[in-house]
């Protein structure tokens, strides 16, 4: 088993994580950390995996943010009818990964199958995935199928990667290692079975409950933790006399607030109570407002850190471009 350490040297400045590493995170079943344990998962309570991806995200930023999404998509497992979702997931292997867009369309075919083409964005971990998750609009004879207010369906999808056609357009300056592509699909048949809505649970079990935005809101925050964290070490390097205990100080509140929020919503969600939409505002503007506050800090620090910090193969340098490339996500951006 390689150590942080060593994990770490091996993620400098590469493009895709090698494989020594990714076998490592199937042994250890990683990407699964949400998938209910009757499926083979790990099933961690919703504390125990944000503490295991600030861990990986203080490592590496893209290895972190592989490990994030692509275990976020491993979520949907639970979305699943069960009998497909302990098929796929008796392999150890098993990974999904996608884009949260809608980019194409499900044409429901004669038999009750569905004919799925389109093209979909920044779906992450493409090199290490076992199959793709995408949004589809369904349409029957080339037109739009509505639901009873009007409005036009929208389903998700599982299909094989195979099944996909890969196209590695990553152009952004920081998490080239995560495998960030886009991918098309065209004329696919995937039976209903393969089908799942977010909201619709074959599962029993309070993350079932979480709203998606408070999960959303708290797994890419320990993220931007993360790799604060390690930006905080990589700086001390360069200038040990750097005084960074007030900017330690505050990743380390965050951390505690945030697993506080993690341990307040599963114990709301055990006593058969419904989290509101205010608590949903509350955890949203926390990490949204705390996230400027880490970006201004990490740039003010950056402004010291001299020549070295820009020197393209350095490591403060790939955790400064991972850091801001991923803030860029929709999830934060102020609208």
């Amino acid at each position: 088993m390689l150590s942080p350490k060593q994990i770490r040297k091996e993620m400098n400045g590469v493009s895709e994580v090698p494989a020594e590493i990714i076998d490592q995170i199937h042994q250890e079943r990683l990407l699964q950390i949400w998938v209910p344990k009757i499926y083979g998962g790990l099933g961690l309570r919703l504390n125990q995996g944000l503490k295991i991806l600030f861990d990986w995200s203080k490592i590496d930023g893209s290895l972190g943010w592989m490990l994030t999404l692509c275990s976020g998509a491993n979520f949907f497992s639970r979305n699943l009818k069960p009998h497909i979702a302990k098929q796929l997931f008796s392999n150890p292997k098993t990974c999904f990964g996608g884009s949260g867009m809608i980019g194409g369309t499900a044409e429901k075919q004669s038999e009750g199958t569905f004919l799925i083409n389109g093209l979909w964005h920044f779906a992450t971990g493409e090199p290490h995935l076992s199959h793709f998750t995408l949004n589809t609009k369904l349409i029957e004879n080339g037109n739009s199928i509505l639901d009873e207010n009007g409005c036009e369906i929208i389903r998700s999808f599982v299909i094989s990667k195979e099944d996909a056609q890969i196209i590695p357009n990553w152009k952004s300056m920081g998490m080239k290692a995560t495998g960030t592509y886009s991918f098309k699909v065209e004329n696919v048949k995937v039976t209903e079975d393969y089908s799942f809505i977010y909201d619709e649970f074959f599962t029993n079990d309070v993350l079932d409950q979480i709203p998606f935005r408070i999960f959303a809101d708290l797994t890419l925050m320990v993220n931007y933790l993360g790799m604060a964290a390690h930006f905080s070490e990589e700086a001390k390097l360069i200038r040990p006399n750097l005084d960074l205990n007030s900017f330690d100080r505050l990743v380390e509140d965050i951390l505690k607030q945030v697993l506080n929020f993690a341990n307040e919503i599963e114990k709301t969600l055990q006593s058969a109570k419904e989290i509101f939409s205010k608590k949903q505002s509350e955890i949203h503007h926390f990490c949204e407002n705390h996230l400027e506050k880490l970006s201004h800090h990490i740039l003010e620090i950056y402004f010291q850190l001299g020549l070295k910090a820009t020197h393209t193969d350095s490591a403060v340098y790939q955790v400064f471009c991972d850091y801001f490339t991923a803030t860029q996500h929709a999830n934060f951006r102020r609208k």
